[in-house]
């Protein structure tokens, strides 16, 4: 790899190499030691182009999410069967995956800044700022980055735009998808909001089974489905269509409504809580 050679964003893909594998080599453990996490559809990943791919997942944390991921992506493409054992898959890792995230979110921290130029695509979002309800239009420069990261490889998203389950999906993921017409990949994960804290930075418990199936491509007719019908049929893809809440497991449910009962008294959680949408899509 050329010293200076750079992504379409200008960042220097060797210090970007180093960065992954350094995230990678100090969070490995928190899905294979403290925690299991379970994967399915590997060979999904085997299958696919090695761009203009949209991967749109329902979302549980603002960084353990991702950064899983990233761990499975990686893992996969070396030959990896639904498993992230040996972390020797990140000596060489796929650069060019990227990531829809707020601006701001970014920003937030050393952490965040590192995996910022790991791959995010940074944009500001058009319904909230700063804890505040906004409403303002949609920056041109965002959808063309994310336009030329399809371009030049993976990008995953949250349409939901928030880390809280059964909200609906922001209508600017399927404009993307009429746009650019990217092979749209479902995944759906689970178990994260048990074993993080809501940033997804600190273990909240050990012992979780966490879960990560990603599912064939959807079939899309890119010029005649509508906006609509495209979000509706992501709701089911990564199962937060309303329809669900009514197949889960009352205990199930009786757990999150008990976890997030003790999140409301906690000081921390409640400024969370202010800034409702995490790191997601902008619209």
């Amino acid at each position: 790899m050329p010293l200076f050679k750079q992504n379409p964003f200008g960042h220097n893909l060797l210090l970007k190499r180093l960065l992954i594998i350094f995230a990678g080599f100090v969070t490995h453990a928190r899905y294979k030691r403290f925690n299991t996490l379970k994967i399915e559809g590997s060979q999904v990943l085997r299958d696919l182009p090695s761009e203009n791919v949209l991967f749109v997942s329902n979302h549980q944390t603002y960084f353990a999410d991702v950064v899983a991921m990233f761990h499975v992506f990686n893992a996969s493409l070396k030959g990896r069967e639904d498993s992230i054992k040996n972390v020797s898959y990140l000596l060489n890792p796929k650069l060019n995956i990227y990531y829809i995230a707020a601006k701001e979110t970014m920003k937030g921290s050393l952490l965040a800044k590192i995996l910022a130029y790991a791959g995010s695509i940074s944009i500001e979002r058009t319904w909230r700022a700063g804890g505040q309800e906004v409403n303002r239009q949609v920056k041109m420069s965002d959808i063309s980055n994310i336009g030329k990261a399809l371009k030049d490889g993976w990008v995953i998203t949250f349409p939901q735009g928030t880390t809280r389950p059964w909200k609906p999906l922001r209508k600017g993921t399927a404009h993307i998808i009429k746009t650019y017409k990217p092979i749209v990949v479902p995944i759906v994960i689970d178990g994260f909001r048990r074993s993080f804290d809501r940033k997804g930075i600190y273990i909240k418990k050990k012992g979780i089974l966490q879960s990560m199936i990603i599912k064939e491509p959807l079939e899309i007719d890119y010029e005649n489905d509508p906006v609509d019908q495209i979000i509706e049929r992501l709701e089911f893809a990564i199962e937060q269509h309303p329809s669900f809440l009514k197949v889960i497991p009352e205990e199930e449910l009786a757990a999150y409504n008990e976890d997030h009962k003790k999140r409301r008294f906690r000081i921390d959680d409640v400024t969370d809580d202010t800034d409702e949408n995490s790191e997601d899509a902008p619209y």
